[in-house]
């Protein structure tokens, strides 16, 4: 089972834990929207047998280019997962046990994520405090986005939903605030996935979602009055 974290919130992964455990399955967190989250007090890279991240520029916790880690409190596949970054290397320098990858993050990237984990916990509050004050500056005009109840999200972004959508985010261009839509097309209507599913109206939940969600200007640096603009325009918007 793969869980994908979104928005900077983790999945529910007490649920997907009995689910994982009926079956015996393994579940997979990919954490790359909600690194330095927690759920009832765990921190993700701790919620599922293995637990990935990306230190992608955008993500919570970036770089300066491209990087990641992966989590699990297994030592057998720590060792697998050490070699597979490393060319399938075995214990000896030139022995290769597997086919491998040259996944090893650089120095450069290695300092830049070194420099920014001094801030990260001051950043993440920050992003609490944006994403409290669209809350109150949005009220009803939209629909705010939800947290799990015993979560906290890093909120990677903040993610209304309206079925004025793509009005919605020509009205903040127009006003020079940029939006983005994450996402605008539901995996199972992905060209390399339409095999596997029942096509269009087969998951009319997420179909719908992906018609609806817009996502607002959200970084830790925010100011208050920036949101409190934002929030004015998407009401002016709501209320012509």
């Amino acid at each position: 089972v793969i869980a994908v974290d979104l928005f900077g919130q983790p999945a529910d992964y007490d649920a997907l834990g009995v689910i994982a455990e009926r079956e015996d399955l393994f579940v997979l967190g990919d954490g790359a929207q909600s690194f330095g989250a927690t759920l009832n007090g765990k921190k993700v890279g701790c919620l599922a047998d293995v637990s990935t991240t990306s230190f992608f520029p955008a993500k919570p916790l970036g770089c300066y280019g491209d990087g990641g880690a992966l989590f699990t409190d297994d030592d057998d596949i720590a060792v697998i997962a050490r070699s597979i970054r490393q060319h399938g290397k075995g214990q000896q320098k030139y022995e290769i046990d597997r086919v491998g990858l040259n996944s090893r993050l650089d120095t450069l990237q290695a300092a830049v994520l070194l420099a920014k984990l001094v801030v990260f916990e001051d950043e993440i509050e920050n992003r609490r405090r944006v994403a409290s004050a669209y809350d109150q500056a949005l009220n009803d005009d939209v629909i705010i986005p939800a947290v799990l109840p015993g979560a906290k999200s890093v909120w990677a972004q903040y993610t209304v939903r309206t079925k004025c959508r793509d009005q919605l985010a020509a009205h903040l261009k127009t006003a020079g605030i940029p939006s983005a839509v994450y996402y605008p097309r539901p995996m199972h209507l992905q060209g390399a996935y339409l095999a596997f599913g029942a096509g269009e109206s087969s998951l009319q939940v997420s179909e719908r979602l992906s018609q609806e969600v817009l996502s607002l200007p959200m970084h830790p640096y925010l100011p208050s009055e920036e949101v409190e603009r934002i929030g004015e325009i998407v009401c002016s918007f709501e209320h012509s």
